[in-house]
């Protein structure tokens, strides 16, 4: 569930996106099938994922709950206080309607290093979203069965693993949104996060 990168904007099919790939890497680790679905829309913050989204989860209960957000409440100038009470009221929900199901926040959004934003823009706006992620961190730990996987994205880290130049080509299909290659990489990197660290 989440914003754009979770709807996979920037690729032509979830299965190259972020959730087709996560649901592959889980289905390898665990020698099993995954049955997975997206609810996601480009432009939703945490308050749009409750108000629209929530109401349309299935009433069996998944196996997990895999959420992306942060970006547009960060362009949207929202404030940690304000961000909180979004992200609390959310599991909230989520936990009325499934009381065991594990939920996962994945890390925030690497806005300091968006090459279509300008340096002032990567500046405030990057400081905002890791004030977010601080936020998200505290209240996540408030909840039993909620985990978020805090990783800072580095590109340099990626390039590095991948053996790729680390030029904003590689990694951004617009200059905002993830490439094939980013979503791969990063539902690579949160499917070895939930295999270690969440009971499935």
């Amino acid at each position: 569930m989440g914003e754009s990168t979770i709807a996979g904007l920037g690729v032509s099919t979830h299965e190259e996106g972020f959730s087709g790939t996560l649901a592959m890497h889980l289905a390898d680790q665990l020698k099993q099938p995954v049955k997975w679905q997206v609810l996601a829309r480009s432009g939703y913050t945490a308050a749009d994922v409750r108000k629209h989204l929530v109401p349309k989860l299935p009433s069996d209960a998944p196996d997990l709950i895999v959420i992306g957000l942060g970006g547009n409440n960060a362009f949207g100038l929202y404030p940690p206080w304000l961000w909180r009470r979004h992200i609390r009221q959310l599991i909230r929900d989520l936990r009325k309607r499934y009381a065991d199901t594990p939920i996962v926040f994945t890390d925030m959004p690497p806005v300091r290093s968006f090459p279509a934003f300008t340096p002032l823009m990567q500046f405030l706006i990057g400081n905002l979203v890791e004030m977010l992620g601080r936020t998200l961190a505290k209240e996540v730990a408030r909840h039993p069965g909620v985990y978020y996987y805090d990783h800072v994205i580095t590109f340099e880290d990626w390039s590095k693993r991948l053996g790729v130049s680390g030029q904003a080509a590689d990694f951004f299909s617009d200059g905002v949104h993830p490439s094939r290659l980013t979503y791969q990489v990063w539902a690579r990197d949160i499917a070895g996060f939930l295999t270690d660290r969440v009971p499935l």
